[in-house]
């Protein structure tokens, strides 16, 4: 399975949180890709920013390390975007979801919105 993390989900498996579930860790630990998108490094970064994150010096290093991917956002992925129907308001979820229809990924989060799209996804809380 190729797997994208949404923010959360990125964000608990850095820090050991509890709330990514044992089946999610599995999940993490046997695909055959993790798959970080940029708009999930621009969450972040605005979350750094305003205050509601501490920062996460050496994020782009400590991934590379860890064979993560970081997929940038293409053109095909904003086509998606355009045509999705406006189940999720979250601009970085949408992008999300866009970017897996377009690169054929499994996401993994705790978003239930993510189901209302045609998007294969994990529960991350499991």
């Amino acid at each position: 399975m190729r797997l994208l993390l949404d923010t959360d989900a990125l964000l608990w498996l850095l820090a050991g949180d509890p709330r990514l579930g044992a089946q999610a860790r599995q999940e993490v630990e046997a695909a055959a890709e993790l798959v970080v998108s940029a708009a999930s490094l621009w969450e972040i970064a605005i979350k750094v920013s305003i205050g509601k994150l501490a920062a996460l010096p050496g994020l782009p290093a400590v991934l590379a390390e860890a064979g993560v991917r970081r997929l940038g956002i293409e053109e095909e992925h904003l086509r998606r975007l355009e045509s999705l129907p406006w189940h999720h308001r979250d601009p970085f979820d949408r992008l999300l979801i866009a970017q897996a229809q377009a690169e054929a990924l499994t996401v993994l989060t705790a978003d239930p919105a993510f189901g209302d799209y045609a998007v294969p996804a994990r529960d991350a809380r499991r």
